[in-house]
């Protein structure tokens, strides 16, 4: 909406809502006796502050005239009033309205410059120590300096909580780096768009060719790359996108790749046909990978080859008869290793990862049973009967003071376990195997159990797809649909599906029903009437815990984002009893069903006596309370209750409908797919397949039968570049480097 920019200065009357994560803040100002509503991205705003906004006034048809503003100028508060209300806002922990009071009754309009400058002093009042006072002093500098930069960056148009993500990674020294290199944006953390940064950094006279600049375009073009998929580029590729996009020269480019390498921010591989270039870490992950792969690949030499008679005396305990295939298969896990067991469904590999638990039983063997995220290690639970971790929880997930991941399972504290089977290992990205790998001792037997068809990992690398092509890991695929399985509609239909044949779309009286609809609109209405009324009548679903929307794509009106909104009015409409967050579109609301987009290893939950920290990429709950004066709010995810402060609802999304991608690893009893044409390049064969293969008892496919018929013959599948196979082909065949 574009507003008739005016100022209004003010003092700040009272605070009536603020997030954290976002800067977004409610607030009433006190100007001209009138007592004025004002909302934008403002940042940490206390009571008591003077303002100078400039913005306009807007009409919200719930709360009326507002005051939404684009900027905001800070004057620190003047008057001995206008600091004891400042004070006495809550800004600094610990200090309220009493010890306030205490502190401008007797410092009175110098009390800001005592606070900032002469501290001690402030210990001259009765209640404040010499360390409470060095306290009030640091926080009052931490806050003075959160808001320069917020200031500083709200110039160039950078959101508040960016400054805020700034803050966290670079403290008190933010504004000078960021001053000195405003590429420091781009980096890590903090992932500001490049080309934002680049008009900051020539407002502040920064040359476009000099090396800072140049690098991190290199370094922000392979980042963006690891999110699509990618460990490394073909330096050719790399040169084209950087030069191209950036209007950088090749011999810039070509020194700041050396002068990068040099620093060990990246890493260049010579060898084949084209160079690769790396951000290091991925090349360490996949050089580390193929070294500890290839060892434990010499020690299958000396591991017992035949455990045919335990799998027969399995079967003669349990009255099963093995076929083939799946003897192999068991024995196969049993004897190596190392081991990938692959197949789709109804191939009995559940079957024969019974066997081989059953059996590591009966040998007094240790196991440990791990998968990529918490619906996967619950579905493997509930398969196998035997407790099952995320991998992250195996490894004892931990964050350094420097706010980095790491691990405390590694190679100085390894995994005590004799057999260690990781589920949906399509699932998992390079730097994650890198870190199962380091806590595994040599000896150790890793089984790697998965569906080769599904899609690969949201994170970089193509782990699993690697190591079967390298042809060294011993592996079988299951691939005969059991007679009972293939009872099943949806089974069959998957396995035609990833054969590349049409599913069967004309029988009514199974478990996969396909329904026409013309047009995204007709599919969004269809999905709606589904989840509400008819499965929960049929079927007696619940329309949150049993059902599950997917979809290719986010966008239009049957992507996840209109669906979730569409859903949500219907499941969950607006309530007095319902308390929500509305600075988020649509609104976050009690009873909302929501899914934890990034890995965040600060959340801290509850579940019974038990405690823990950490909430998963693809963890789905439901919101169970919310606070809209903080910002926080409560989240079950499965009997976990999570707590979220004002800081981390932006890291959840709404799960009424999610992307097919999003799915990976989780089963359903009910599955409806919203088959849009809106992104034709997701319309392919493993999608299709992956989407199939998340319902256990009921799949509808709802949309064009030409969708079906292009994605079931659109063999392409997400080509993405990696390093990982030429590696360990190199390090265990010729023992030589690449």
């Amino acid at each position: 909406m574009d507003l008739n920019l005016i100022s209004l200065t003010g003092t700040v009357g009272g605070v009536i809502y603020k997030n954290p994560a976002n800067g977004y803040i409610v607030l009433e100002i006190e100007s001209n006796e009138e007592l004025i509503p004002v909302v934008g991205n403002l940042g940490d705003i206390a009571e008591g502050e003077k303002l100078t906004l400039t913005g306009g006034y807007i009409e919200s048809p719930k709360y009326g005239r507002q005051f939404k503003a684009q900027t905001c100028e800070r004057m620190p508060p003047e008057t001995k009033d206008e600091i004891r209300r400042y004070l006495s806002s809550g800004i600094i922990r610990g200090v309220g309205p009493a010890i306030a009071k205490k502190i401008t009754d007797k410092f009175g309009e110098e009390t800001l410059d005592i606070i900032e400058n002469s501290p001690q002093k402030l210990s001259e009042i009765t209640g404040i120590n010499a360390d409470k006072a060095i306290y009030i002093a640091s926080e009052y500098k931490r806050i003075c300096n959160v808001k320069s930069i917020i200031s500083f960056l709200a110039e160039y148009g950078f959101t508040p909580q960016t400054a805020i993500f700034v803050w966290q990674k670079y403290d008190n020294s933010s504004l000078s780096l960021i001053k000195e290199n405003p590429y420091l944006l781009c980096g890590e953390g903090i992932d500001a768009d490049f080309e934002a940064v680049d008009k900051l950094a020539f407002a502040l006279g920064i040359d476009s060719c000099a090396l800072g600049r140049v690098k991190a375009a290199v370094a922000y073009v392979l980042r963006a790359n690891t999110d699509a998929g990618h460990t490394c580029l073909p330096e050719e590729v790399l040169r084209s996108q950087v030069c191209e996009n950036y209007e950088i020269s090749l011999d810039a480019f070509d020194m700041s790749l050396e002068d990068g390498v040099k620093s060990g921010e990246f890493t260049v591989l010579s060898g084949g046909k084209h160079a690769r270039v790396f951000l290091s870490a991925y090349y360490r992950a996949e050089r580390f990978i193929s070294d500890k792969l290839s060892d434990m690949l010499k020690m299958n030499a000396k591991a017992r080859q035949d455990y045919m008679d335990e799998i027969a005396g399995i079967e003669f305990s349990e009255g099963i008869k093995y076929e083939t295939l799946q003897k192999q298969a068991i024995n196969g896990c049993l004897a190596n290793c190392i081991f990938i067991l692959t197949g789709g469904p109804g191939t009995g590999k559940t079957t024969a990862l019974n066997a081989v638990i059953k059996i590591c039983k009966t040998l007094k063997k240790s196991i440990a049973l791990a998968a990529p995220t918490g619906r996967a290690a619950k579905r493997m639970s509930e398969i196998t009967g035997e407790n099952a971790k995320t991998i992250h929880r195996l490894l004892e997930v931990d964050v350094t003071n420097e706010n980095l991941l790491t691990f405390k399972r590694n190679e100085l504290n390894p995994l005590e376990r004799d057999y260690i089977i990781i589920d949906e290992m399509s699932m998992v990205d390079s730097l994650l195997f890198e870190a199962l790998l380091r806590a595994i001792k040599l000896g150790t037997t890793l089984i790697m159990v998965g569906d080769s068809n599904q899609l690969p990992s949201v994170g970089a690398g193509n782990v699993l797809g690697d190591l079967i092509d390298s042809e060294l890991i011993p592996s079988i695929e299951l691939k005969e649909i059991f007679r009972q399985a293939a009872e099943s509609l949806i089974v069959t239909n998957a396995h035609k599906i990833i054969g590349g044949e049409e599913p069967e779309l004309t029988i009514r009286d199974k478990d996969f029903f396909f329904m026409e609809c013309a047009c995204d609109s007709d599919i969004a209405r269809l999905t709606v009437e589904l989840v509400k009324t008819r499965l929960p009548k049929t079927y007696n679903y619940s329309p949150i815990d049993d059902i599950q929307v997917l979809t290719p794509t986010k966008i239009g009106s049957a992507g996840t984002k209109e669906l979730n909104r569409a859903l949500q009015t219907a499941l969950n409409p607006p309530s007095r009893e319902k308390r929500e967050l509305r600075l988020f579109d649509p609104p976050f609301r009690e009873g909302d069903k929501v899914m934890q987009t990034v890995n965040d290893y600060e959340v801290m939950w509850q579940k019974g006596t038990e405690k823990g920290k950490g909430v998963f990429n693809g963890d789905i709950g439901v919101i169970t309370e919310i606070d809209p004066h903080n910002g926080s709010m409560r989240v079950n995810f499965d009997g976990r209750v999570a707590f979220y402060n004002g800081n981390m609802p932006g890291k959840l999304e709404h799960a009424y409908a999610v992307t097919i991608h999003k799915s990976q690893g989780s089963e359903y009893n009910a599955v409806i797919i919203a088959l849009t044409e809106r992104s034709p390049r997701l319309l392919y064969r493993n999608l299709l397949y992956t989407g199939v293969t998340r319902a256990k008892n009921i799949l509808i496919a709802a949309g064009s039968r030409s969708v079906i018929t292009q994605m079931t013959a659109n063999y392409m599948k997400t080509a993405r570049y990696s390093c990982l196979k030429p590696l360990l082909i190199a390090r265990f065949k010729k023992g030589e480097e690449i």
